[in-house]
């Protein structure tokens, strides 16, 4: 799913709202039509903290035609307020390539920021804050890739868009937690290779029935989760639907009634509306899905990425105001990296 941010500002009040009455700063008083969107995640406080930067993103974006590309597990005030373009992983390396803007912003992590900048070379790319990785990216390197293919020649070789474009430029194609099964089945052939995530390779060889040569990584969020905490969701919410993404451990999986990417997840919501649905997944999937559906009790079970929430509306602003943090790869490993994201494309 690929959701566009709405249009600009429209001035509104929020008369007889929470606020009502009560002194309100310049900037928030300016904003209040963006906070409309999110005033059911986001506590008013919290948005007199968030006015002024937003205020000023959204003058910035104008100015240097700048888009911000922003993941499903951003927090709502980036996600519904300054965003452009939202949505799981693969739908912004898809969207990277059709933007029309000077500048990409990247609200996500580093190997995200790295992809869009290999579909888009002759624009400039900027991650607010250099610092936000992800454990499956840091769990292996270019030389694990080729020790790899030593001990298993001939094998095709697939690696999770959560790599580093090193990485991505040893491998023969990329997949996300979207598109993995039909990655892993157009070889045609019976066993792959499959890295870094060992429980989404492990998902997907029960789903496929190919054999998967996987890499002993895992994201820290995902692997934390329990079947044993699914029961006990469902003891204390009877009637909950729960919806798990596939870096989740195989019998968290068996104990959900879907797995699939953040995308997915938000279709399914979307689609089938339970009245009550636990979304095991990044903190924010929760209230970025629960700005649509008001009618739906979110049950918020989670877990937060620490480098996700490195990404905040004032170094997004920042990244806009000095062109900080511009993502650069080198010549030769941006080639071979780009036709490995590019194969993915295409399929």
């Amino acid at each position: 799913m690929v959701a566009l941010a709405q249009p600009a500002l429209a001035e509104t009040s929020l008369a007889g709202g929470p606020l009502a009455g009560n002194a309100l700063s310049e900037a928030f008083a300016r904003t209040t039509a963006l906070y409309e969107r999110v005033r059911r995640v986001v506590p008013p406080a919290d948005w007199a903290f968030f006015a002024e930067d937003a205020e000023a993103i959204l003058s910035l974006k104008r100015e240097r035609n700048a888009v911000i590309l922003a993941h499903n597990y951003q927090t709502p005030e980036i996600f519904h307020c300054v965003a452009d373009i939202v949505g799981d992983s693969l739908a912004l390396a898809r969207e990277a390539m059709r933007v029309d803007a000077d500048v990409i912003v990247l609200a996500g992590v580093y190997f995200m920021a790295e992809t869009a900048k290999l579909l888009n070379p002759g624009k400039t790319v900027l991650i607010p804050d250099q610092g936000a990785g992800c454990s499956l990216a840091d769990s292996i390197t270019a030389q694990d890739v080729r020790l790899m293919r030593q001990a298993y020649p001939g094998l095709p070789v697939i690696a999770y868009v959560n790599t580093s474009a090193a990485v991505k430029a040893e491998v023969d194609v990329c997949c996300t937690s979207g598109n993995a099964a039909r990655i892993v089945k157009s070889f045609g052939v019976p066993k792959v290779i499959m890295l870094p995530d060992q429980y989404l390779a492990k998902n997907v060889a029960a789903e496929t029935g190919i054999e998967i040569i996987s890499w002993a990584g895992q994201c820290e969020v995902h692997e934390r989760f329990t079947a044993q905490d699914v029961r006990e969701l469902r003891i204390a919410n009877p009637g909950v639907t729960v919806l798990v993404h596939p870096e989740c451990p195989p019998d968290v999986v068996a104990e959900a009634d879907f797995a699939g990417s953040t995308a997915a997840m938000s279709d399914y919501v979307g689609q089938k509306r339970p009245p009550r649905v636990v979304l095991l997944t990044e903190c924010s999937m929760s209230d970025n899905v629960a700005v649509n559906y008001p009618d739906i009790d979110f049950v918020r079970p989670c877990n937060l990425c620490p480098h996700m929430k490195k990404i905040t509306l004032a170094n997004i602003r920042k990244a806009l105001e000095g062109n900080v943090h511009e993502v650069t790869i080198a010549a030769d490993v941006a080639d071979r990296a780009r036709a490995s994201v590019e194969r993915m494309l295409a399929l």
